[in-house]
């Protein structure tokens, strides 16, 4: 028996388009059956967060943290074209209009398609992000776990 082909990708944007990159590449890896991890750090975590207000004891700094980050995969910002919130406007309705899959649809996919979604715990320490505010099912680690999958990576990719 052959051993599965790995796919790391560590998502460090915050940006739509970006994370939009790595999870069509995430399913596609999974698709074709690699055994995928994604592991957001920095902005990347943004996309792990619920939509809903979680309400969770935080001090100042981590409070205007929660407060200046998107809430959500949907509510990621463009890295190009942003034009004031109107750019993703546009993008959400071109993508609808060609059938293509929205960021928040492609997470659940993922999900469902066992890739490992990992949060960086160094950098929630550092924005003040607590897991209940983050998605259900995923994992949490720092740099030596993502290290120790992309070590026998086939695929590394950094977005």
């Amino acid at each position: 028996m052959t051993e599965k082909k790995k796919t790391t990708i560590v998502l460090f944007s915050g940006d739509y388009d970006k994370a939009m990159a790595a999870y069509i590449i995430a399913n596609g890896a999974a698709a074709y059956d690699h055994e995928v991890t994604i592991f957001h750090t920095f902005w990347g975590l943004n996309a792990l967060r619920k939509d809903e207000v979680v309400t969770v004891k935080k001090g100042f700094m981590e409070k205007m943290f929660g407060k200046m980050m998107p809430r959500g995969a949907e509510n990621l910002g463009l890295s190009k074209m942003h034009f004031a919130g109107f750019g993703p406007k546009m993008i959400k309705g071109v993508m609808k209009k060609h059938n293509a899959l929205p960021l928040y649809q492609l997470v659940e996919m993922a999900q469902e398609q066992e890739v490992k979604l990992v949060a960086c715990t160094m950098t929630m320490d550092l924005l003040g992000l607590q897991k209940e505010e983050l998605l259900d099912g995923i994992d949490y680690a720092g740099v030596a776990a993502y290290l120790a999958d992309a070590e026998k990576g086939n695929v590394n990719l950094f977005i």
